[in-house]
């Protein structure tokens, strides 16, 4: 074990504000961006059904078993791994999971800005008045145009990673800290804001129809595949960001409670941005499986042609970008804490490397939106390559090696003192759920994705 590092000595004021930064990492672009779409591609109700199953049997237990190795490691994902490999006595290979997961974070985050460009450019453009009556077609045209140019992305997508390296560097209760206590609050307001305004259209049922209905002939095996992916995409787990939140937890705060919480938070978000958008892209003619512009195609209709809309539609933008900062700086951290504590470097200087670095992988985005479109590697672009071995392949791998070490190598002792449940059953519940139910559904469904069953 590496001997030169510091342990973390930053912690979150409070149990509250240890909710907001993980809700805030769970609640961003992966519930109001993606989850409309990949639920539009893959069937609507019975994928809904599957994505909340993954998320009360395997996403909370993990989830809660991440947070507690981050705790009591008190350091960032790499260096925790291997102190706990080396307290658990097991082979070291297992602190390579901690590389995994800052890995994974960092793929991530190189196109998750490029996306928060977009809405970062949106904001400009609801300003400057691009929805006002403008129908279907001028939207599409609008969004189709701008995701041609790869100026305009290079341009919001280096905006948006300078403003995470901005919070970042300015420390957790300083910057992490204080950039989600008004953010996340508000953006549930104003998607509540947009449910009520879906309710006032003549497609709003059949929206409600196509997110609850249940057709499971719809279900592929990718489908099943990309529930689970996405219930550990936007929970954050498997790429470091719980972890290392976990080690500015302080010992007093209950972890079972709160990883219950923030679930319970983030999919109440996404399922509020279901509620909200299908109905719109009904309305106006448009396809549920349109894709990654899902949001970009119907939220600015609705903006153009609603009472308000023009107030409405340039703070829902502002917002989501704000919620994507919130995770984006969670996607950052550990890579900036194992510099840090590892390296000696300091934190601006710190997020300036990994920050540099991340935003030139992020390039690889941009160009897949065009002069690289027709550039393919395993018939994808290389946004949906990184979007499907990170969301598909790395987190869940990393969820299942989480539930492993946390349920057989770790001993019980160990995890019994630090997740502290006041009733003896959740504590056997959490453990039967994250020694077999987890580990053994994340396998089978892999053995299925392959063909094997």
């Amino acid at each position: 074990m590496t001997t030169n590092t510091q342990t973390t000595h930053s912690h979150w004021s409070s149990r509250f504000a240890f909710i907001l930064a993980a809700t805030g990492s769970a609640v961003g672009l992966g519930n109001i961006w993606k989850f409309p779409y990949i639920t539009g591609e893959n069937g609507g109700g019975a994928f809904v059904v599957v994505y909340l199953a993954c998320v009360l049997l395997i996403g909370i237990p993990i989830m809660i078993a991440e947070t507690m190795l981050g705790r009591r490691g008190q350091r960032n994902p790499i260096e925790t791994m291997e102190m706990l490999t080396e307290e658990a006595q097991a082979d070291k290979n297992w602190h390579y999971l901690g590389w995994m997961g800052v890995i994974a974070g960092v793929l991530i985050l190189s196109y998750y800005s490029v996306i928060a460009g977009w809405a970062s450019a949106y904001v400009l453009k609801a300003f400057t008045g691009n929805f006002f009556d403008a129908d279907a077609t001028a939207i599409q045209t609008l969004f189709e145009n701008f995701v041609a140019s790869p100026m305009q992305l290079i341009f919001w997508h280096s905006l948006f990673m300078s403003a995470t390296m901005w919070i970042v560097a300015r420390g957790v209760n300083n910057g992490l800290e204080k950039s989600v206590r008004f953010l996340i609050p508000s953006l549930f307001v104003l998607l509540i804001l947009l449910v009520g305004y879906a309710m006032t259209t003549d497609s709003y049922q059949r929206g409600l129809d196509f997110m609850f209905n249940l057709d499971f002939s719809k279900l592929t095996r990718t489908s099943v595949l990309t529930a689970m992916g996405h219930a550990f995409f936007t929970l954050s787990l498997g790429m470091g960001a719980i972890m290392v939140y976990g080690a500015y937890l302080p010992k007093n705060v209950s972890i079972a409670k709160t990883a219950y919480l923030v679930a319970a938070a983030d999919t109440v978000v996404a399922l509020l941005a279901g509620v909200a958008i299908f109905p719109l892209v009904f309305e106006h003619g448009l396809h549920p499986a349109s894709g990654a512009g899902l949001i970009f195609q119907t939220l600015p209709i609705a903006f153009g042609n609603m009472t308000g809309g023009w107030f409405i539609g340039i703070l829902f933008f502002v917002l989501l970008v704000f919620a994507a900062l919130s995770s984006s700086i969670s996607l950052i951290e550990p890579a900036v804490a194992w510099l840090v504590e590892n390296k000696n470097f300091s934190r601006e200087k710190a997020c300036v490397w990994t920050g540099l670095g991340t935003w030139f992988l992020g390039l690889g985005t941009v160009f897949s939106f065009n002069i690289w479109k027709d550039v393919l590697f395993f018939e994808r672009t290389i946004f949906q390559l990184l979007d499907y071995i990170t969301s598909n392949l790395m987190l869940p791998i990393g969820g299942f090696c989480i539930a492993v070490f946390a349920g057989w190598i770790m001993k019980r002792e160990h995890t019994e003192s630090e997740l502290e449940m006041p009733c003896k059953p959740s504590y056997t519940l959490w453990r039967a759920l994250i020694r077999y139910v987890a580990p053994a559904s994340i396998f089978l469904v892999f053995l299925h994705v392959i063909g094997v069953l």
